[in-house]
């Protein structure tokens, strides 16, 4: 019988109990991608990652939802990191090999950052709904949008839908019966990340990330990194001006509140980071 440790971590969290829940297997040799199928499904989080050894970064990593394998994804990313740093002694500077790419990986403390894999030059796509339509598709109306949705990719591509103000991002309600009228992402995925700026705070945006589940209906992610670097996508497709420094609070309607810091650099760079904690070890008997 094969043993195989793990660890649950908590990302983007500012207590304990916050956050994005992560586990984490720390060396997944001997495991095939139907076991680590299996795995995520079991464990049922947003996602679950799987450290393998690598020639070009610190370590390889493998993302698994429990539906499918993703190419990359931020909370993943940064409670990764925060086991390889103990596990591989590699320091507050390392970098994780993705499907989607070698990631830069940052900490200070327990603070982690990383850069987006296609930093400084993000793809972006009209959305082929109109506006009306989409607004209607959150159970909010078009006078609501602050500018008209796009696909922005900046390592994952998704759909941006930018609001005029936070109350509307608080009344944003995906329509679960009108899932066929969604659009879809290149790998065949629905939903959208909603945010808004807030005129109050001028570093503050306010965001949540709606998905697609399996067997159907929508579900909400306490804390979107990839997202939140889309974010950084979406401020240099507006051309907004740069530098930018902002702090992201996601998760408030979830429970499970989330601050991630979004930074975008005079060069276009977007870095994303926030607190990692482990709450908790264990091992599977395979």
């Amino acid at each position: 019988m094969a043993t195989y440790p793990f660890r649950l971590l908590n990302v983007f969290a500012e207590s304990t109990f916050g956050g994005n829940p992560l586990c984490v297997f720390e060396d997944a040799r001997g495991l095939d991608d139907t076991t680590m199928q299996a795995l995520a499904l079991q464990f049922n989080l947003s996602e679950t990652t799987f450290i393998f050894p690598a020639e070009g970064a610190s370590a390889k990593v493998r993302i698994f939802t429990p539906g499918y394998e993703m190419r990359f994804a931020g909370h993943p990313t940064l409670g990764t990191a925060h086991v390889v740093r103990e596990i591989a002694r590699t320091g507050d500077n390392l970098t994780l090999e993705f499907k989607a790419g070698v990631v830069p990986v940052s900490a200070q403390g327990d603070v982690w950052t990383f850069t987006a894999p296609s930093s400084g030059k993000p793809k972006t796509t009209p959305v082929d709904v109109p506006d009306a339509e989409m607004a209607s598709l959150l159970g909010l109306h078009e006078d609501d949008l602050l500018t008209s949705p796009i696909w922005v990719d900046t390592g994952a591509d998704q759909l941006l839908v930018a609001l005029k103000s936070t109350d509307a991002v608080r009344r944003a309600r995906p329509e679960s019966a009108r899932l066929d009228a969604w659009p879809q992402s290149s790998l065949g995925r629905r939903g959208a990340y909603v945010f808004a700026f807030d005129p109050a705070q001028s570093d503050r945006v306010l965001s949540r990330y709606f998905f697609a589940k399996q067997g159907g209906g929508f579900a909400e992610d306490p804390g979107t990194g990839s997202a939140c670097a889309n974010l950084g996508g979406w401020l240099l497709a507006h051309d907004r001006g740069l530098p930018w420094v902002y702090n992201i609070e996601q998760g408030e309607a979830v429970g499970r509140p989330c601050l991630l810091r979004l930074a975008v650099d005079a060069n276009g760079e977007i870095r994303v980071g926030g607190r990692v904690i482990e709450v908790g070890r264990g091992v599977i008997m395979l």
